[in-house]
């Protein structure tokens, strides 16, 4: 990752239109996911969006898209 933290995500907030997934913790824990203009990605906690931001390019993002489809990240019963 070339810039992997953003301290000031509520300002990044204000050029970055976050969303949550659709799938998303009833009770509100879960990411936000936002796209800035030069094509990075950029994550946070929707429980605390003032709190910063993780940045990923966009290979580093998709990579990771990758692993959540192939299943990388479940949990084992």
């Amino acid at each position: 990752m070339t810039d992997t933290f953003a301290p000031n995500a509520a300002a990044l907030a204000l050029r970055v239109p976050f969303r949550k997934a659709t799938a998303s913790n009833p009770s509100g824990n879960c990411v936000e996911v936002g796209e800035l203009n030069d094509g990075r990605v950029a994550v946070r906690h929707s429980g605390a969006p003032s709190g910063g931001a993780i940045l990923y390019t966009p290979g580093e993002w998709d990579a990771f898209c990758d692993g959540v489809r192939a299943g990388e990240f479940s949990r084992s019963a």
